[in-house]
């Protein structure tokens, strides 16, 4: 398990459920005050055929082991492109074979510039990577009894559980919540309990 204090891991437990407006929001509440980069995650079978039961989006072609893709299209309409225009940067999207994300990861560490707090999106990267918070946002509760796999592995994991829909003052309190102390170089997160 790798240690990663300076992240913010956001996980969900279905698709449109939420997690990334909630980055968003707290893009535009910590940018201003801490250098910051964000991480969307997209872990891909291992057969090869798309984990979406999609045909042809491309996310799950085109790599063996992993693909890391800097986003700089501010008007591509992905969420990577959300997030860049939330305040965040650099922006990345990884695409990883289950088996590798852990050795892809440290190649998306290696092009960070420290100190920077990371905001991911992601419920594969908690099985590999302890972070300073770790958020999980379940799904309305209509599409509860389709919860992905690799949310219902890490949910007892999460420091907090916000249901879907998200009302306006999530990220807010959310924000209120964390504690954030720079020392030797690093930028720690920490989720305060009420």
């Amino acid at each position: 398990m790798m240690l990663t204090k300076n992240l913010i891991l956001i996980g969900s437990g279905g698709r449109n459920s939420g997690k990334t407006a909630l980055a968003e929001a707290l893009i535009r509440l910590l940018a201003p005050q801490y250098p910051l980069c964000a991480l969307k995650v997209t872990t891909v079978a291992e057969t090869g055929g798309c984990h979406r039961g999609e045909q042809g989006c491309g996310a799950c072609a085109g790599f063996s082991a992993y693909a890391l893709d800097e986003e700089k299209d501010r008007a591509s309409g992905k969420d990577t492109s959300r997030l860049l225009n939330a305040g965040a940067k650099p922006v990345f999207w990884l695409r990883s074979r289950a088996a590798c994300l852990a050795e892809a990861y440290a190649a998306f560490l290696a092009k960070v510039n420290a100190p920077s707090l990371i905001i991911a999106e992601s419920n594969s990267l908690r099985r590999r990577v302890e972070p300073g918070c770790f958020i999980m946002v379940r799904p309305p509760p209509a599409e509860r009894e389709r919860v992905k796999p690799s949310a219902a592995g890490v949910e007892g994991l999460a420091d907090l559980t916000l249901d879907s829909p998200l009302p306006p003052e999530a990220a807010a309190d959310l924000y209120s919540r964390l504690i954030i102390e720079p020392a030797d170089g690093r930028l720690p997160v920490r989720f305060r309990r009420n």
